[in-house]
């Protein structure tokens, strides 16, 4: 196989410092102190390439968006060109793209989020070479994407045939003012896998008994850590105040003590004990690694983990995942899990 591997080195940048994306925010995301997180990411999927396809031949773009990374990872890559500019853009990105087509390859796998995802199905739009995504990025809502670097090596590895996926994308000013109105971008050829993702799915469901339950329960002295979306934020509205509603919010013993919380501002607010509280993603089934990047392997480290959802929700998806950048954290993660869905009631789910 001739693969193609093109890296969006700023993808999901935004995350851990708050802002939700890196669209248009590059400068104010290292301003913060952010850390780039696509190379890393890049890196796990080239290592376990190279152990399940040591024949592959592989064609990338100059460095940052690949050729040094897969030196590094002991590949020995074509490299046609690379970016003009030390800071890379999207047309950056398409522009790699066309050239490994030209060059001949037949899947052209990226490390990036949903706008890298938009980027590459647009480059690839006249052509039936496939496209798989290695998750990068802070939203990663459509499903032409692996579960994970690793997973992205074993699709590669086992797939026999393609299918035709949705490329999504948000406008991500709305999504930092809490609206969340996914957008079909195109619709891309990808390999079939049992670790390839579904697209997010939005939906309701009378979640206010759960919400109830929770907030009965809850300790004095304990710090919560409540993440994103329309589940917790009822916990939120129970609590007694206006969360963000696609943002990390810290709460202890009545006191909000950080709203729209950073990675660094939720490690200064926790106390001696912690308790995240997450719900998955509808139609995916991620609790950890899609939208919550503030809650990081450091964060969940040290606190207890609550999920809770509908249970329409837990119907749809079947089974729970994470992919928190921590191979051994997503270890320890995996099993059997309790999941909160009514005012005393729980349900097992699995987290793969």
């Amino acid at each position: 196989m001739r693969l193609g591997f093109v890296v969006n080195p700023i993808a999901g940048m935004g995350g851990r410092v708050g802002l939700k994306g890196t669209d248009d925010k590059v400068e104010e995301a290292r301003a913060r102190g952010a850390e780039p997180r696509s190379p890393d990411r890049a890196r796990r999927a080239l290592d376990a390439i190279s152990e399940r396809l040591p024949d592959v031949t592989l064609v990338t773009w100059g460095a940052p968006m690949g050729a040094d990374l897969a030196r590094d990872a002991g590949f020995d890559p074509e490299v046609p060109g690379g970016p003009s500019g030390s800071e890379t853009t999207a047309a950056d990105t398409r522009e790699a793209v066309a050239a490994l087509l030209e060059a001949g390859v037949d899947l052209l796998c990226f490390v990036g989020g949903d706008g890298t995802a938009a980027d590459v199905a647009e480059a690839l739009s006249d052509s039936d070479v496939p496209m798989l995504g290695i998750p990068g990025g802070v939203k990663v809502y459509s499903s032409v994407f692996a579960v994970s670097p690793e997973d992205a090596a074993d699709v590669l590895a086992t797939f026999e045939r393609t299918e035709r996926r949705e490329v999504l994308d948000i406008d991500e000013d709305a999504y930092r003012e809490g609206s969340v109105d996914p957008e079909l971008r195109a619709v891309a050829r990808v390999p079939v896998g049992e670790n390839v993702q579904s697209s997010k799915q939005t939906g309701s469901g009378n979640v206010e008994a759960m919400a109830a339950g929770f907030v009965a329960e809850a300790e004095a002295g304990v710090t919560y850590v409540l993440g994103p979306g329309s589940t917790v934020g009822e916990i939120k509205d129970a609590l007694g105040f206006e969360g963000s509603p696609l943002g990390v919010d810290v709460w202890r013993d009545g006191e909000v003590l950080v709203r729209d919380a950073t990675e660094s501002e939720i490690l200064d607010a926790l106390g001696e004990r912690n308790v995240v509280v997450v719900s998955p993603i509808g139609g995916q089934g991620f609790v950890f690694g899609r939208g919550n990047p503030q809650l990081s392997p450091d964060v969940i480290r040290r606190c207890d983990v609550a999920v809770v959802a509908s249970r329409a929700k837990l119907d749809d998806i079947g089974t729970l995942r994470v992919d928190t950048d921590d191979p051994e954290l997503d270890a320890e993660l995996r099993g059997w899990t309790r999941v909160r869905v009514g005012r005393f009631e729980s349900r097992l789910m699995e987290v793969r």
